[in-house]
């Protein structure tokens, strides 16, 4: 079946291509999914197909992975497997963990016999003669370094098997930290010699502080909680010595906090940018955060340096050079003054996907030469995440170099019928590939879309759709002939929130697959001050909810197709997102009869019909009643309600 399926569409966009053209425009990037086929697109002539590798991170392309599992073919947060002992991996490159070990000018790498602890040969140890107290601090002091959160179970340690009567540990100390500094002045144990050492100290947790043991193997669970550091302590036994054949953690489930960041991905010039698109898996309890942005430079950040006149810093170094990431790291620390994102070259990491969408539009503002991905995951020790690949499309050449927007008026009265101009000024160079479609977001279906005008003209035009999400409008050709030439569209519509966004794109219809670029807020008609594409309101109401109306009180849901059903419109105003509804039947006497509706909504107007039955499926009887409204915001509850009569 999906083979007839892969034929079906490879006929069908072949029979496309025939009434559309070649798409020499089409560039498809794909990070991750090594092992899947091409999308069928790029069978097609003239579209470009760019496969990139989920391992190809690197961090002088600012690339980075934390606590993160790379396969080919997918990405997800590293798990501990609970049969493997954690100690031996910890200095190994890839875990990305460490051992440190306290001397008397602080915590630095193992000493050479220290290794015998976690070599996995219970035959060799390390001996607590009380050699390591003769050159430094009393205790031997180990911090076993996760390099991250992670969720561990048990710490089991023991000597020899010949010695395990006469060398056991008979005092001892573990702790744990989670890695977060905010805690460190308020946690018991502060392990380290002060000052200013490698390291200095070190806080922790006490989990277990022992002074009598009297067992030979020490096996201790841990608390179920994130762990990035642990803690071994004891001092000189006070009968003999003692000595560790081995020290083992153990722990299981997913990292809690893990995020893959990929190199910045240059695609050649500035192209408009398309959509997003994702596949992958989130168990529940689990959530992946994916986001993006996009620049014109190769690199996101400006470095600063301290040039030690006052307080002053600089961008560039002392040759005049602009400081680049390796210039940066060569510095010496002293003269590091730290970096900071460029927000002029680059536009800030977008808000986070909806995961469960797999597609969205990528957030630039204008064609953009440079795009970087990012994936944050955050786990239950049983429930993960796993993101298989992330695709994209671009145009090469773009929609257009520059299409700048504005509307008017920015401010207008909450829930009012108001009339907009949308101003539209499109900048082309001799590649682009111009445009005759515009689509611009509302939030809630326009009333109408009055007029269209070029340079001032009323031209002819066709609405291609008005719905709930905004409408779009089919217009006569922008291209190379016609850059900067204002196009104005007259639309009524209400606002209901305070900083609504009428997001705009364009596009050309003669090629359907090439991406519709986003408008870019700004001055695109000199004789309007708005500059933006976001509107407020002139009074901004402190209730969520505005209004509650009946098309009339009255209905009888007999099935004779007249008023057999209640129409409800309710309007929200000023919510930061979804929040609840409710819609619920009570009697005259303030008793309630049961659930209407139950949904989530956000700012704006919304419409729904009754037919009478309860959700728990009884069917309400004749008689005048109650319908409550409630929403429930951060700012508490509130509450609209109306009398209703019902009738057979």
């Amino acid at each position: 079946m999906y083979q007839r399926l892969r034929d079906s569409l490879a006929v069908w966009c072949g029979f496309l291509l025939f009434i559309v053209g070649p798409l020499d425009a089409l560039t498809i990037y794909r990070l991750g999914g090594s092992d899947l086929p091409a999308p069928e697109l790029a069978t097609l002539e003239g579209v470009e197909f760019v496969q990139l590798a989920w391992a190809d991170v690197a961090e002088d392309r600012h690339g980075q992975t934390d606590l993160i599992e790379v396969t080919p073919n997918h990405i997800a947060p590293r798990q501990l497997d609970p049969t493997v002992n954690l100690t031996p991996l910890l200095p190994q490159p890839d875990f990305l963990g460490d051992i440190f070990y306290l001397t008397w000018i602080g915590w630095g790498g193992p000493d050479v016999d220290d290794w015998f602890i976690w070599d996995e040969d219970p035959n060799t140890v390390y001996l607590g003669d009380g050699h390591f107290a003769m050159h430094g601090p009393k205790h031997k002091s180990l911090i076993f370094d996760l390099g991250g959160l992670f969720f561990l179970e048990r710490i089991k340690f023991y000597p020899r098997e010949r010695h395990l009567h006469d060398r056991f540990v008979e005092s001892f100390t573990i702790g744990i930290s989670d890695g977060d500094p905010f805690k460190d002045p308020h946690r018991e144990l502060q392990a380290g010699v002060g000052g200013f050492g490698r390291g200095s100290v070190v806080a922790f947790d006490v989990l277990y502080d022992i002074r009598e043991n009297t067992e030979p193997i020490i096996e201790l669970e841990l608390p179920a909680q994130p762990v990035q550091k642990v803690l071994f302590r004891a001092a000189e036994n006070t009968r003999g010595i003692w000595e560790l054949a081995e020290l083992e953690l153990y722990g299981a489930g997913f990292a809690p906090f893990a995020g893959y960041q990929s190199n910045v991905i240059d695609l050649g010039r500035a192209v408009s940018l398309g959509d997003l698109s994702w596949s992958g898996v989130v168990e529940s309890g689990a959530g992946v955060a994916l986001t993006m942005r996009s620049g014109d430079t190769p690199t996101p950040n400006i470095y600063w340096r301290f040039t030690f006149r006052g307080d002053e810093q600089s961008r560039f170094d002392t040759e005049g050079r602009v400081l680049t990431r390796k210039a940066y790291n060569k510095l010496n620390k002293g003269e590091q003054a730290g970096i900071t994102p460029d927000t002029q070259q680059w536009e800030a990491w977008s808000q986070a996907y909806d995961f469960a969408d797999s597609t969205g539009a990528m957030q630039a503002d204008r064609p953009r030469r440079y795009v970087q991905l990012r994936a944050d995951f955050e786990s239950l020790k049983e429930a993960g995440g796993r993101l298989d690949y992330v695709q994209f499309s671009v145009s090469d050449p773009p929609v257009a170099t520059q299409v700048l927007a504005e509307i008017f008026p920015a401010q207008v009265k909450v829930g009012e019928v108001t009339s907009f101009t949308y101003a539209v000024l499109p900048q082309f160079e001799e590649d682009d590939l111009g445009f005759d479609t515009i689509e611009v977001e509302t939030p809630v279906q326009v009333k109408s879309v009055n007029a269209v005008r070029i340079s001032e003209m009323e031209v002819g035009f066709d609405v291609l759709r008005s719905d709930a999400e905004g409408f779009a409008l089919r217009i006569p050709r922008m291209d190379l002939q016609r850059t900067e030439e204002l196009v104005e569209v007259d639309f009524q519509v209400e606002v209901f929130k305070f900083g609504t966004m009428f997001t705009g794109r364009v596009s050309d219809s003669e090629r359907p697959f090439e991406v519709h670029q986003r408008l870019t807020a700004g001055d695109a008609d000199p004789l309007v001050e708005s500059n933006t594409l976001n509107v407020g309101l002139v009074e901004v109401e402190h209730k969520a909810a505005n209004a509650l109306r009946l098309a009339s009180p009255v209905f009888t849901p007999n099935g004779d197709g007249v008023n057999d059903e209640l129409q409800i419109e309710y309007e929200l105003l000023n919510l930061l997102g979804a929040v609840p509804v409710a819609l619920d039947l009570y009697d005259l006497s303030g008793r309630r009869l049961g659930e209407v509706y139950r949904g989530t909504a956000q700012s704006g107007r919304f419409r729904l019909e009754w037919d009478g039955v309860l959700a728990s499926g009884e069917r309400v009887g004749p008689g005048c009643y109650l319908l409550r409204l409630k929403v429930t915001s951060d700012r508490g509850g509130e509450i609209l309600q109306r009398v209703i009569a019902l009738a057979y």
